[in-house]
């Protein structure tokens, strides 16, 4: 204990880039996390604006759009400022914040996949009664109680996470504050930081994952009963997209948390934390608006609308 001291800030290392590199690497970071922005605002945008976008799955693509574009912004300017700055400092209570936001839209964006794969899984394999089933008071319930259940997970683990105690070394080994990363800086014991980590990532990324998995089982399972060319056309057009995503998040996810880590850990850690905050919230929409004919009408549909109104 006596080597214990009160820590009133955390230095970030950022990423392992060389120092005549910087400027590029800066200029491409703000790059991307303006295509970010700017493509998520534009779906949020599109649905808000075209009312034949007023559907459940829309719903939930505005509010995955909106977690995108926060869970990017809650790591990327800290970054950039810290890129252009000698400073990299960040306040013990500004990490803490990081780390719960960071959490809570990291938690919405695997909800809400969930809630995308179900959507799918219901107008495919009961077209008839998706009206009755996908309510848009049910929708609009089901996204409140997931901001609900976000924002108490992220709360819990935050303020867990601000009972421990920290030595001397203030030094993350990354570029925003993680919990995992402020657990190994803990002196303090992390026995119950880890056992709720443990017992919550199964209710809140495992789980997720196997109902979207069970979702598009079913789905295949459904289409394979009538096996046609259009059936086959119909679910790869539906769901295309949203596969694209999934892979693309629990891809990192697994790549970083379950496979196992070499002698550079730390550099492989930045690398995935790097696609999952930014490199994937920045192609969901091109994703959605290349591969979906709905998005692509609707935006004629708004550019068309404001010529007559000019």
């Amino acid at each position: 204990m006596n080597n214990q001291t009160v820590i009133t800030q955390f230095l970030l290392l950022g990423l392992p880039i060389p120092e005549e590199h910087q400027h590029l690497f800066y200029a491409l970071f703000l790059v991307m996390y303006l295509t970010t922005i700017l493509g998520n605002l534009l779906i949020i945008v599109l649905v808000q604006l075209d009312s034949q976008l007023h559907t459940p799955m829309y719903l939930f693509l505005s509010n995955l759009s909106f977690s995108d574009l926060c869970f990017s912004s809650v790591t990327m300017p800290k970054l950039l400022q810290n890129m252009k700055s000698q400073d990299t400092s960040i306040p013990y209570g500004g990490c803490l914040a990081q780390t719960y936001f960071f959490m809570v839209f990291g938690d919405m964006e695997s909800f809400l996949l969930v809630a995308m794969a179900y959507d799918r899984y219901v107008a495919i394999c009961f077209p008839l009664h998706y009206t009755s089933i996908m309510s848009p008071k049910l929708c609009t319930c089901l996204v409140l109680l997931l901001w609900m259940l976000t924002t108490s997970h992220a709360m819990m683990h935050t303020l867990l996470a601000a009972r421990l105690s920290f030595c001397e070394n203030n030094v993350v080994l990354n570029f925003f504050c993680d919990l995992f990363v402020l657990l190994k800086l803990a002196c303090s014991d992390t026995y119950i930081n880890e056992l709720m980590i443990f017992i919550m990532s199964t209710l809140l990324i495992i789980i997720p994952f196997f109902l979207i998995v069970m979702s598009y089982a079913r789905i295949i399972s459904s289409i394979l009963k009538v096996p046609s060319t259009q059936g086959i056309c119909k679910v790869f057009s539906t769901c295309g997209s949203h596969l694209s995503v999934v892979s693309l998040f629990y891809g990192t996810i697994i790549g970083l948390y379950l496979c196992p880590a070499g002698n550079n850990s730390t550099i492989k850690e930045m690398v995935m934390a790097m696609m999952y905050t930014v490199v994937t919230p920045m192609l969901n929409p091109f994703i959605y608006s290349l591969r979906n004919r709905d998005m692509k009408r609707a935006l004629i549909r708004v550019i068309c609308s404001m010529k007559i109104t000019l």
